[in-house]
């Protein structure tokens, strides 16, 4: 995630009572944002060749007197995937829900993706630096398996990108409730240089680069949670 050469990277605002603040901005100078995009400018490549597309019934079909891919399978899809039937209408993959998990904030921080995604970027959740906090990404898979999920997120503090993280999510079958992806543990950073607001751009895509959803979120790292 976001790091300050040290700097994290993750009605509308759902189950939180948090006053939104005007996001006054800081006194990090230019060249110190290039030293923090300079420092995180480092990302890994990953040599990952997505599977060949296959839809659910190709995929029930195959190979069926193997016990051990069958098992695998039934892991994979459920015991009762075939039987999952979704409104034409509705999209494959929807993300349903960001949320920000920590363990001392006051309230729960979720963000409803099936709202308007435009008042988000006028909003902005509120960090106390120093925690550690994941990101819970929630969403589903309604028709066919989809492979290579994958959260990306870019980071922007005063108008130049700082950091960009990839999360593999992973391939999932059709089912009737939710799945839940969270990153790794992140610690929020502190200090001076490290507060202020940050502009994030997240996107939920997948090997085909499909784009189901992206959407605009704003991180203010605070001394306390109500400073």
């Amino acid at each position: 995630m976001l790091r300050v050469v040290g700097v994290i990277q993750k009605d509308t605002w759902e189950h939180q009572d948090l006053t939104i603040k005007d996001m006054a901005e800081d006194d990090v100078t230019p060249e110190q944002l290039a030293a923090i995009a300079a420092e995180n400018e480092q990302s890994e490549s990953v040599n990952y060749k997505p599977p060949a597309q296959k839809t659910l019934q190709e995929i029930h079909e195959l190979d069926q007197d193997d016990e051990s891919l069958r098992k695998y399978k039934e892991v994979l899809l459920g015991a009762g995937a075939a039987a999952v039937v979704a409104d034409p209408n509705v999209p494959n993959v929807q993300v349903t829900r960001l949320t920000l998990m920590c363990e001392t904030a006051p309230n729960p921080l979720t963000l409803d993706l099936q709202g308007d995604l435009e008042a988000f970027k006028k909003q902005s959740f509120v960090l106390k630096e120093g925690v550690e906090y994941r990101i819970k990404i929630s969403f589903k898979v309604n028709k066919e398996i989809v492979s290579g999920l994958k959260y990306v997120q870019q980071t922007h503090r005063k108008g130049v990108k700082i950091d960009k993280s990839d999360y593999m999510v992973g391939s999932y079958g059709p089912r009737p409730s939710e799945y839940d992806f969270l990153t790794p543990l992140e610690e929020a950073p502190k200090g001076m240089l490290a507060r202020g607001t940050y502009n994030i751009k997240s996107k939920f895509t997948d090997d085909d680069k499909h784009d189901h959803l992206s959407w605009e979120w704003n991180l203010n790292i605070k001394k306390d949670w109500k400073d």
